[in-house]
């Protein structure tokens, strides 16, 4: 298992290219299962979340490489095992993708209940009421989620909506289905991230028939087969939240390539609200902070809201604020785990229900800490860049599923992050 040594404080400047979204590549992975054939993917990260969906496809019998530019190649010909085995599954939510897929094309999907970080209860129950919606019969035996849908499936107006606002993997799932589904399907209240957009943008290049994409209303006109493709994901908005991030906590400089802003608005509102500049420049942005951080107050929201994803690493830049800030956990409710870590590096943090309030200190102090989940292990290594002392975080393994080689891509920038095998 590694460790991160980090030796703090520091302060960041240069350039950092954003990779390919992880939340994007894994349905769209998935969605290869659709089209019998060779795939291309482009700018797919080496991350180990995909070296796990990568093994779960293997499984069901796709062939996958790498080619020597990057690219992702699935050749899906053969689907023989429609099965996805609870020790592959466990490790990775976003194994729940491959639940859509095969029941179209097989008529039939075994799917271990999915794993992931733990951030709170995520039920599927709308990823099976929205298969259930499209005819399919679904039963739980020993964990595992057997769908059937012998004779195929059938459009219908599906509401997709659940407690917490629209659901980002079961609309991914659903609106895989339903591409091969005989006749129209409608999903209303669909999940408007920019993954969905970019999976339904590659749906349609496989041809299918999507229209109101970016909207909570997707409308699906089911096809008979769909062609493999060769498609590009987008950037990672995610992994540059926390580059800004990274270059505010620090006081420092960073430009972003490949960073698309028009998807990012809420977390560069909140950037320019606590006084850090952020410039948009080619095909990316400047992000510098020169003067105090203000607090502010955060709620976390399904898009175009504040990400879920970015909660973590904002707590952290808040926690050195000059004042105090609340943050709302509306997405996940239970995502504050990271909590109890910061509060060893003394930030002053106190949790009311699904709220943090952060009353900011002058400094945060090194510390051994222990990385729960993806997010909160980035947000602690934010918190190491910034804090006196040595840093020790523990279970790095987390930032290894959505970060590629993140302290590699930190120290040129002037970080000190020593990654250790203990």
């Amino acid at each position: 298992m590694d460790i991160f040594h980090i030796e703090g404080p520091v302060q960041l400047s240069g350039s950092v290219n954003i990779n390919g979204s992880k939340n994007a590549s894994l349905p769209i992975m998935a969605a290869t299962i659709l089209a019998p054939g060779k795939s291309v993917l482009r700018a797919v990260p080496h991350l180990s979340d995909i070296s796990v969906c990568g093994k779960l496809l293997r499984q069901l019998g796709c062939k996958l490489t790498r080619g020597p530019d990057g690219d992702l190649c699935i050749d899906s010909t053969v689907i023989d095992n429609p099965v996805g085995e609870y020790e592959i599954v466990r490790r990775m939510r976003a194994g729940i993708c491959i639940l859509g897929p095969l029941l179209a094309r097989c008529g039939r999907a075994e799917v271990s209940m999915p794993g992931g970080c733990a951030i709170g209860d995520r039920p599927v129950n709308i990823h099976l009421r929205g298969m259930r919606e499209l005819g399919a019969k679904i039963h739980l035996k020993n964990g595992y989620i057997i769908a059937e849908a012998p004779n195929g499936l059938k459009g219908k107006d599906i509401f997709m909506g659940g407690p917490f606002g629209s659901t980002v993997l079961g609309t991914a799932n659903v609106l895989m289905a339903a591409t091969l589904a005989k006749g129209r399907t409608v999903i209303e209240s669909a999940a408007c991230e920019p993954e969905i957009t970019d999976l339904a943008n590659c749906l349609n290049k496989m041809g299918a028939g999507i229209t109101g994409i970016g909207s909570p209303r997707l409308t699906i006109e089911g096809v008979k087969e769909l062609q493999p493709v060769e498609f590009e994901v987008i950037p990672d908005r995610i992994e540059a939240g926390t580059f800004m991030v990274a270059a505010a906590i620090t006081a420092g400089e960073l430009r972003l390539r490949n960073c698309r802003l028009d998807g990012m608005m809420a977390v560069v509102d909140r950037l320019r609200n606590i006084g850090v500049t952020v410039d948009a420049e080619g095909d990316g942005c400047v992000v510098t902070r020169r003067g105090p951080i203000r607090p502010t107050n955060i709620t976390t929201q399904p898009y175009p809201g504040f990400p879920t994803d970015l909660q973590a690493q904002f707590m952290v830049l808040l926690s050195l604020a000059e004042g105090n800030s609340v943050i709302i956990e509306k997405v996940f409710p239970d995502r504050f785990m990271h909590v109890a870590e910061l509060s060893r590096m003394a930030a002053n943090l106190r949790k009311e229900g699904p709220a943090v309030i952060v009353a900011g200190v002058k400094t945060l102090i090194a510390a051994p800490v222990m990385a729960s989940d993806l997010r909160a292990s980035a947000a602690l290594v934010l918190a190491g860049l910034a804090a006196g002392g040595t840093t020790v975080v523990n279970r790095v393994y987390h930032i290894d599923r959505g970060y590629e080689k993140i302290e590699e891509r930190l120290n040129p920038l002037g970080a000190r992050i020593i990654r250790e095998s203990v």
